[in-house]
């Protein structure tokens, strides 16, 4: 539904794609075999890289990188041990691919920022699970709100909000988001 909603306002081509692979991945990950499991990731991985074509060239706060590459490398080690040998490097390559997502998501503003920090916790969650650490009181809730906010607001980062004084687009039309 928020890939036809942002196709229907005329969103970029890259963030309809990026929803979509979203989409596609629920799907792959409904199943929760292995092979399926890796399917799913794979599409979301692709929409990261949609997400990433979306953001451009635009500059990105060091800061905020130098951030979340040291959450991703804590995350990453305290994982590794607990995680199936097969899924270790898979997992590996994906995070850096999502952590450098959640960062360059600050591209388009707060919105968004919170968007690509939201899909990283939802993940996160995910990635515990895997590693069969306790799990947090309503574990699959957590890990649906989080997505679906993040999804959200990366919607809400790339469509721009309007200007309510002028009636012109928002933070994305402003900052000459991506009209693919």
């Amino acid at each position: 539904l928020l890939a036809a909603y942002a196709a229907a306002r005329g969103g970029p081509r890259p963030l309809v794609a990026a929803l979509l692979c979203g989409w596609g991945g629920d799907v792959l990950l409904m199943p929760g075999a292995d092979a399926a499991f890796l399917a799913g990731m794979g599409c979301f991985a692709a929409g990261h890289v949609c997400y990433l074509t979306l953001f451009g060239r635009g500059r990105a706060s060091v800061g905020a990188g130098a951030g979340y590459a040291v959450a991703l490398a804590v995350f990453v080690v305290l994982l590794w041990p607990d995680l199936p040998g097969g899924l270790r490097a898979p997992l590996a390559c994906y995070s850096l691919l999502l952590a450098t997502m959640a960062w360059r998501a600050g591209v388009l503003g707060r919105y968004a920022a919170a968007g690509g920090a939201l899909f990283l916790l939802s993940d996160a969650l995910i990635a515990t699970g895997i590693a069969d650490w306790p799990p947090l009181p309503a574990h699959d809730f957590w890990v649906m709100l989080t997505y679906l906010a993040a999804q959200y607001l990366l919607t809400t980062g790339a469509l721009g909000r309007p200007d309510t004084a002028t009636g012109t687009g928002g933070a994305a039309h402003r900052a000459g988001g991506v009209r693919i």
